[in-house]
């Protein structure tokens, strides 16, 4: 289970984070590739599909909406296994297959695009804040997100870090439906 907390950030803001707590060297480079079938199936279920792309290799999530988070089902992949997803819409792994039998799927999964998001992470006395900057289909977006343990104790301190660096609080989906949603619109 992941509880975490976004807000959408100008990039006023998102500069002024990164001089707070970190250094554009201490930054990740990381690339998601998103799935679904033609018709959105997936994202009608409030799911996403992607393979993440880390200097460590390649995994595939399946993100579920669950409770107060998502529930995430990861797998990894070699090089030849993200190409089959890629080109032929297969996937190897019968943990996955299983988790994705319960949407029964009508169509074959597609490559819908790439999100490219160079991450900043830093520990908290409260939980995880990570920084995000984002690059897809022609957008790029700025991001805090708040990780943590305990949904409520969470909560206020990711208000108490929004009123510190007096950020207003944003409605923010996450990155799958942003990307998601400009897909859509695009087709």
């Amino acid at each position: 289970m992941e509880i975490e907390f976004k807000n959408l950030l100008t990039a006023d803001e998102y500069k002024q984070l990164m001089q707070v707590y970190g250094k554009q060297d201490e930054t990740i480079w990381q690339a998601n590739d998103y799935f679904d079938t033609p018709t959105f199936e997936l994202r009608q279920h409030g799911a996403a599909l992607r393979i993440r792309q880390k200097k460590e290799g390649l995994v595939l999530t399946l993100k579920e909406p669950k409770d107060d988070g998502l529930l995430e089902t990861h797998v990894s992949l070699s090089e030849a296994e993200a190409e089959e997803l890629f080109k032929y819409g297969l996937i190897q792994s019968d943990a996955m297959n299983e988790q994705l039998s319960r949407f029964n799927l009508t169509a074959s999964l597609e490559h819908l695009g790439r999100l490219e998001t160079t991450r900043f992470e830093t520990t908290l006395k409260d939980g995880l804040l990570v920084l995000d900057q984002s690059h897809y289909l022609g957008v790029t977006d700025y991001e805090l997100e708040f990780e943590v343990q305990a949904f409520e104790q969470g909560q206020l301190a990711f208000t108490q870090l929004l009123e510190k660096h007096q950020i207003p609080r944003r409605e923010t989906k996450n990155k799958i439906v942003r990307f998601m949603e400009r897909k859509a619109v695009s087709r």
